[in-house]
């Protein structure tokens, strides 16, 4: 994630403390030393939509082979002994999972803050204060478009309406909330839109992922924006965050290029702010899948991210996940620790390599076939990048 906010405006949030922290740097097992990776949990693949981009391929059945309440437990158990910081509850929908909240309770009590990440589809006013009494720290809803564009892309005719409800519920009860808005050809007109949907509900915090071609999404290639719309639409994203300042906490995701792009425009505007967004860049390096970021599916696999679960770095019944993520004789795990000298083509010439660290590499193999190519998904020219 790249905090916009805080590198344009800098504002103070809970995130900004993992990823631009001057103890984060040079870290290869987590987000400081002796802290763990974030960890996005996939708890259940059962899901009451079919979004188009959906990376777990989820729809509305059970799935069998899915960790147990006690197995689920167990590895809460040594996510603290790792002292994982932040366990972040996805799916399919985490919210359909009938002992979620018994989930959330113990990680609660074991120090870890635990998030969502949610349709919202299901999150009536009891549940939001539900959610709210067990103090997850934030939930974060998905919509992608206005009406009958999210509906479209999600698969069920009044999403929209039920999502936009349950943001409105948790804004009511006190519950930290926001938006999840996956920019891709579907919805690249109600980008603006969205802004104005913020401003209208008072939302604090949005974050626009860029498309990620695995699970479902993977057919979606050719429907990903150009690089000029990606350009724009970060020209329109850093306009809106200065605008809404403290308001809004704006960030960005699954696209390192964001975070050169941001610094190239600021160079030029105001020479002080880039020399700050230099230092916190620097402080980040990157993509940190597999070092500072880790997703367990359902079934207690462990991968480097939540788009890469065709790479199973070990599971959670079988051994502690603090042994999985520090068994450098994986080789994909080990490579992703030290990707830099990996990385081919225009990744492995770029001179942004160092504050990028090569983008998503599940991107580049979907696009090339070679999971250390190129990510096909940066925006950023030869010239910007340092080569002839």
């Amino acid at each position: 994630m790249i905090g916009v906010s805080k590198l344009l405006c800098d504002t103070q949030n809970y995130g900004d403390s993992l990823r631009y922290s001057s103890a984060s740097k040079g870290q290869i097992h987590g987000t400081a030393k002796g802290i763990g990776p974030v960890i996005a949990w996939n708890i259940t693949r059962t899901c009451n939509l079919k979004c188009l981009h959906c990376y777990s391929d989820s729809d509305a059945q059970l799935y069998n082979g899915e960790l147990s309440t006690i197995e689920a437990l167990r590895f809460i158990d040594d996510c603290a002994v790792f002292k994982v910081p932040v366990l972040l509850f996805s799916g399919g929908e985490p919210l359909i999972r009938p002992d979620v909240f018994e989930l959330v309770q113990h990680a609660k009590k074991q120090g870890i803050r635990v998030t969502f990440s949610t349709n919202g589809t299901l999150i009536d006013r009891d549940m939001a204060q539900k959610i709210k009494d067990l103090g997850v720290g934030y939930v974060g809803i998905s919509l992608d478009g206005l009406g009958k564009a999210n509906d479209d892309f999600r698969g069920k005719i009044g999403a929209f309406e039920q999502a936009l409800s349950g943001i409105r519920h948790c804004l009511a009860v006190g519950q930290r909330v926001g938006l999840r808005f996956t920019i891709n050809r579907y919805n690249y007109g109600d980008l603006e839109n969205i802004f104005d949907l913020i401003k209208e509900e008072q939302i604090p915090r949005v974050c626009f992922y860029h498309l990620v071609y695995s699970g479902r999404a993977a057919h979606m290639m050719e429907n990903d924006v150009s690089h000029d719309e990606s350009r724009a639409a970060l020209d329109l994203i850093m306009e809106k965050t200065v605008e809404f300042g403290s308001a809004c906490e704006i960030l960005t995701v699954d696209n390192h290029a964001d975070i050169v792009y941001l610094y190239l425009r600021q160079l030029k505007k105001d020479p002080l702010r880039a020399a700050k967004i230099w230092e916190l860049m620097n402080r980040n390096g990157g993509n940190r899948s597999g070092i500072a970021f880790a997703n367990v599916d359902p079934l207690g696999n462990v991968h480097p991210d939540q788009f890469t679960q065709n790479y199973i770095l070990g599971n959670v019944r079988e051994r502690p996940f603090g042994e999985i993520w520090t068994d450098m004789s994986q080789p994909v795990l080990s490579g992703l620790k030290h990707r830099q000298s990996l990385l081919k083509g225009r990744c492995s010439q770029c001179k942004w390599l160092s504050v990028c660290n090569g983008n998503f590499r599940s991107r580049a193999e979907a696009v090339t076939g070679d999971f250390w190519g190129s990510d096909p998904a940066c925006y950023l020219t030869d010239e910007e990048i340092g080569i002839d």
